[in-house]
């Protein structure tokens, strides 16, 4: 195989499996990696694990402020009530009656509820409000990199490996992209191992690169070996341990189950990226909002107890976002359209503040019918950054962007 047709083979490239034998000194960077997490602050290693919820969740729907009369005026038969089951958290606010596992963790002390975060000037467009919260942007920028990639890039420099942050997916979110370097992007580690064992891989590999350092060839050579020595380690870190958690048996749960299978085998990376779709509830939102809760909660339920029988679970932060909320008032088709502020979710088994951390937004003083924000996500991303993560929050989100106070 020449140089020339590796080059101009766009799905051999896009693949980055292609990897020449001097580069394989890159391989094994993980006791490296290893030491600099015991070195954390708070000497233990703690790792993010970031859940989105694609679509845009209805909040309202989620925690349910069923004693607020404004509440079943504005949803006179999409509102949930007592007798469905609801799930009290105090005398005001209840989760959906799905979240039985999540309830519980809460009732652990696990569970921290953020509401009414969002940002100003909302975007109600899915792409670009995810592209928002993605790139920890304000709505006025448009940013080419993710708030974690450019995490990777201001604490990976000098041989990290790739997977310092792992996506649980086919395809690598914005979140993930940084200016120079990215996570990685795999389903499973087993079929992500097989890729590279092709016999382009070894005709490409008995060659000898002797192109210009800092060359596009040369950035591109080192991303394929990094990407094939990332793909051995997981693969064998796999094999060590195979959870058998409760997990909901659906292609989230599964995720959810490599995530564990991945923590729990040592696996030395810091951040975990999954996603759950179908929020979108325009139409007839009860019976398709009640199946994803039960299914993330129960898939979160199961994680906790997979990483508490294994003493990683207070090393651990959940993250539960979506894009935006939806409106207040429920819509002609049994749904709610696409709203602004919504609830953020955290667990751990070492929170500093469980429970209900500010007040939900008003119902009698909405922003055109919406819920006014209170609490700006880049705030949280600043907290998780710095007091979690052990990073600088401003390097990674700009200057003026203030954490709140011992949140984690």
């Amino acid at each position: 195989m020449q140089r020339r047709q590796f080059i101009q083979s766009s799905a051999l490239a896009s693949t980055l499996l292609l990897v020449p034998k001097f580069l394989h000194a890159l391989d094994r960077p993980e006791n490296q990696l290893a030491a600099r997490l015991r070195d954390a602050p708070g000497g233990a290693a703690k790792r993010l694990i970031v859940v989105q919820l694609g679509g845009g969740n209805d909040g309202l729907n989620t925690l349910v402020p069923y004693r607020n009369d404004l509440y079943y005026k504005a949803r006179p038969t999409l509102a949930l009530r007592a007798a469905d089951g609801l799930l009290p958290l105090g005398d005001e606010l209840a989760l959906h009656p799905a979240m039985k596992g999540l309830k519980g963790l809460y009732d652990q002390g696990q569970v921290a509820i953020c509401n009414a975060v969002g940002y100003p000037n909302p975007d109600r467009s899915h792409f670009r409000s995810m592209d928002i919260w993605q790139t920890g942007s304000g709505s006025e920028q448009l940013l080419s990199t993710g708030w974690l990639g450019r995490y990777l890039d201001s604490t990976c420099a000098g041989g990290a490996p790739a997977y310092q942050a792992l996506e649980i997916d086919d395809t690598l979110s914005l979140a993930l992209k940084g200016a120079q370097r990215n996570g990685l992007a795999l389903k499973n580690p087993g079929k992500f191992h097989q890729l590279t064992q092709s016999r382009y891989l070894n005709a490409l590999s008995q060659e000898k690169w002797v192109g210009p350092a800092g060359s596009e060839l040369d950035y591109l050579y080192k991303t394929l070996a990094e990407t094939a020595s990332s793909a051995d380690y997981l693969y064998e870190k796999s094999k060590i341990y195979t959870s058998a958690g409760a997990y909901p048996n659906t292609d989230f749960g599964h995720n959810l189950k490599t995530t564990a299978e991945l923590i729990t085998s040592g696996v030395e990376s810091r951040v975990y990226y999954l996603a759950l779709s179908g929020f979108d509830t325009h139409v007839r939102q009860h019976e398709q909002q009640g199946r994803l809760l039960g299914e993330l909660s129960n898939g979160l339920a199961a994680l906790a107890a997979d990483l508490q029988q294994h003493n990683e679970w207070n090393n651990t932060l959940v993250m539960v976002f979506s894009e935006f909320g939806r409106r207040v008032g429920q819509n002609a088709s049994n749904g709610t359209d696409h709203g602004t502020a919504n609830n953020v979710f955290l667990l751990s088994g070492a929170l500093r503040k469980p429970g209900l951390l500010n007040q939900p937004a008003s119902l009698a003083d909405l922003d055109q019918g919406d819920l006014r924000y209170q609490l700006d996500f880049r705030s949280l991303y600043a907290s998780i950054l710095t007091d979690w993560l052990g990073a600088d929050g401003q390097l990674v989100l700009g200057p003026g962007v203030e954490k709140l106070a011992g949140l984690v």
